[in-house]
């Protein structure tokens, strides 16, 4: 990808920059930049994230001028994804985007915030915040990077969420439906059918609506 490859050569470079950097860490051991970066990407790669997210935070907080910094921010946001680590990771995307908001790697790290919410989809008889938030994300990213691969995947997540969303008022619906309260019913039912693409949901909805509206109890199946 693109940013990833901008990222490695951002990288190379770096490390001839920097090479000659160095600090004391806590435990009283020198430490140059390059050093760092290499303990946090090999640990990265080797799936030691905690260990990673460390080895970058140590870089940041004593090389923030470097250029490695821009790297360890990002590592430090991927790491916590793969910890699952959400709310964090949403954290530490938003600060890169914060930051450097020109910077290459951005409609990664819009679709990565996205990932986030989107990893947290849950039933459709749970909260929907998630898949409200990744879909927001995702036609962000879709609005400001139309033409990139990643807005393409964001695409393709879209279609998750309206599900997940119109499953949920499709629930809703039914519950209100079962307990007779038939306008509050309705209103769930037509908003499936009003707001959501047709994700599999329409055909029953229809159903539930029409005896909504004349008050009568339907054969129910379960989705």
């Amino acid at each position: 990808m693109k940013a990833i490859r901008f990222l490695a050569i951002s990288l190379m470079a770096a490390m001839v920059v920097c090479s000659g950097c160095a600090w004391f860490g806590k435990d009283g051991q020198e430490k140059r930049a390059d050093e760092l970066i290499q303990e946090g990407v090999e640990a990265y790669d080797k799936g030691n994230y905690k260990q990673a997210i460390e080895a970058f935070g140590q870089l940041k907080d004593w090389y923030p001028f470097s250029n490695y910094a821009i790297l360890a921010e990002l590592k430090i946001a991927d790491a916590h994804y793969h910890l699952q680590e959400y709310p964090e990771a949403v954290a530490a995307y938003e600060e890169f985007e914060r930051l450097h908001p020109r910077n290459e790697a951005t409609p990664y790290v819009v679709f990565q915030i996205g990932m986030c919410y989107f990893e947290q989809i849950d039933a459709i008889d749970r909260d929907q915040t998630p898949a409200r938030k990744a879909l927001e994300t995702f036609r962000r990213l879709i609005g400001q990077f139309p033409n990139d691969p990643y807005a393409l995947k964001a695409q393709n997540n879209i279609h998750h969420c309206f599900k997940s969303m119109a499953g949920n008022e499709f629930y809703v619906g039914r519950y209100y439906f079962r307990h007779g309260v038939y306008a509050a019913a309705l209103e769930r039912f037509l908003a499936v059918i009003n707001e959501y693409p047709d994700v599999g949901f329409h055909r029953e909805a229809l159903l539930y609506i029409a005896a909504c509206e004349a008050y009568q109890p339907v054969d129910e199946k379960s989705p």
